[in-house]
């Protein structure tokens, strides 16, 4: 078989030793005869799981010891909720600073427990998009907290600067860019993210929580919501999701063996620029994105002819590039290139890219 490449933007594709690595351990996991899937949450075999995964991962994330690490249910989208039912008291408001798809439904869904400042910050310049400088943003020093998203899946947007917040405690929605290059968790009250980008498989979720911003949840608040519950319970208050929880700690074993944070970041750089580059030489794709803001996970492009799109998407998938279709609020295509993305997938990519061009001009 020869090789595929899975594009997606999620559930994405895995790194094929984390893959290899649990096929063979499936049925008798660490010599115990059964699959990891069928311990005990509580056994001191899964624990020892749980912990080992933590502690990976916050060494390759550097995160402080005031943080608690959550391994949550619910998704990205339950974390909406999860953040203002936690951080937001009814007596203040909390600004959401507006970049795209994700970062508008956040503030959506935030808007269902509290009062919320939605601030637009995408601008165009000379029919490209870009971000508006931070320093510009109109934030509000009384805020209960500032949510951004710094990458954008469905837009091809990135900030990469961390905003200054003021004191304000920083809320970030790292669903698609965690991992993918070093940040300093220390600017941040709150980091999430859903796992199935960078992490594991969908059905996790991760909380990265400053100490300080624990124990102020609505009395409303669901417990599997609750921030505090999560901590005082090693995220097994219920059930976790096991299984997710294993194949997490093995990409986070992957991305040790391979350099770690910095390591990935610099490949990263190399996979993006390669599609970037074509794009930008061709008169056949477009990326309607300014330099300084293009997403080095999420690479948007679209055909000048779009009438080739069904094209362009059936003789890819027959070459082994599956899941190119954008996202269907903006159209076009759009190559996922997160860190279990081999650079050889996307060189197959530029390359088919190319082909299909020189046929079709």
């Amino acid at each position: 078989m020869s090789a595929v490449y899975n594009f997606c933007a999620g559930p994405a594709m895995l790194p094929a030793p984390v893959m290899v690595k649990a096929q063979s351990e499936f049925i008798n996991w660490n010599n115990t005869g059964c699959s990891v899937m069928e311990l005990s949450h509580r056994s001191k075999e899964f624990m020892a799981v749980a912990s080992k995964a933590e502690s990976d991962l916050r060494q390759l994330m550097c995160i402080p010891d005031n943080y608690k690490v959550l391994f949550c249910h619910g998704g990205g989208r339950g974390q909406f909720s999860a953040v203002p039912l936690n951080l937001l008291p009814k007596n203040k408001s909390a600004d959401y600073v507006v970049t795209g798809a994700w970062s508008k439904a956040a503030a959506l869904e935030a808007a269902n427990f509290g009062q919320i400042n939605t601030i637009n910050v995408v601008e165009e310049l000379n029919g490209k998009r870009q971000i508006q400088d931070p320093a510009q943003w109109s934030l509000s020093p009384e805020a209960a907290y500032v949510h951004y998203c710094p990458n954008e899946t469905v837009d091809g947007l990135e900030l990469f600067e961390i905003p200054e917040s003021h004191g304000v405690p920083l809320v970030a929605d790292l669903s698609s860019t965690i991992l993918s290059r070093e940040i300093d968790v220390s600017k941040f009250g709150l980091i999430y993210a859903g796992a199935q980008k960078n992490i594991g498989p969908s059905g996790l979720t991760i909380v990265i929580v400053r100490d300080d911003l624990l124990g102020n949840a609505h009395i409303s608040t669901p417990c599997i919501l609750n921030y505090q519950t999560e901590a005082d319970n090693g995220s097994m208050y219920n059930t976790p999701p096991t299984y997710a929880w294993y194949l997490a700690g093995l990409v986070f074993e992957w991305l040790h063996s391979v350099g770690g944070v910095k390591a990935i970041q610099k490949i990263n750089k190399e996979k993006a620029e390669l599609i970037y580059r074509y794009v930008d030489s061709s008169s056949f794709y477009r990326n309607d994105i300014v330099p300084q803001h293009r997403s080095l996970m999420n690479v948007p492009f679209w055909l000048n002819d779009e009438s080739l799109n069904n094209a362009f998407l059936s003789q890819a998938e027959d070459a082994g590039l599956l899941a190119l279709a954008g996202h269907r609020m903006v159209g076009g295509m759009r190559a996922s290139i997160y860190n279990a993305m081999p650079i050889e997938g996307v060189q197959k990519l530029v390359e088919f890219m190319h082909e299909f061009e020189k046929e079709n001009s």
